[in-house]
């Protein structure tokens, strides 16, 4: 069974797997981060913790939009560090069987960002891999940029 926190984008449907998922959080306000990617829309003070947050509108190409009040946190794991990605809303866990998770590569090739998709009757899920979310390069931009905050 995967065991998945979904959220949305606009009318989209995404998802992490809840194994990389610390929590899910109001929206708070952004500090701005100089010489980070351009994914990177800022950091937030997360119980102590310095986080980065990242613009996965952009990574998707969906239209800017100002940040919500209403808008949710989804504070996640990757292998190298902890990270904050804004939702417009968060569903909650899900649960699919292993048969209704298609490679990523099958329905959506050259987006190495997503490592599966849920195949609902009403729409896809996209899986996110938040280990592949930034390229090395991004990732090295924003490790020189985070020790200045």
């Amino acid at each position: 069974m995967n065991r998945l926190v979904v959220f949305t984008l606009d009318d989209q449907a995404y998802a992490l797997r809840l194994a990389t998922v610390e929590h899910v959080a109001r929206m708070v306000s952004v500090t701005p981060l100089p010489k980070a990617p351009e994914i990177v829309m800022g950091i937030v003070n997360v119980r102590g913790r310095i986080v980065p947050v990242f613009d996965i509108r952009r990574r998707f190409r969906l239209p800017a939009r100002e940040i919500a009040v209403s808008d949710q946190l989804v504070i996640a794991r990757t292998s190298r560090r902890a990270a904050a990605l804004v939702a417009d809303a968060v569903a909650g866990v899900r649960a699919y069987p292993e048969e209704v998770v298609v490679e990523a590569k099958s329905v959506l090739p050259g987006v190495e960002y997503v490592e599966g998709v849920v195949k609902l009757a009403d729409g896809l899920i996209l899986i996110h891999d938040l280990d592949k979310f930034l390229s090395l390069e991004e990732g090295e931009s924003l490790d020189r940029a985070l020790p200045a905050a």
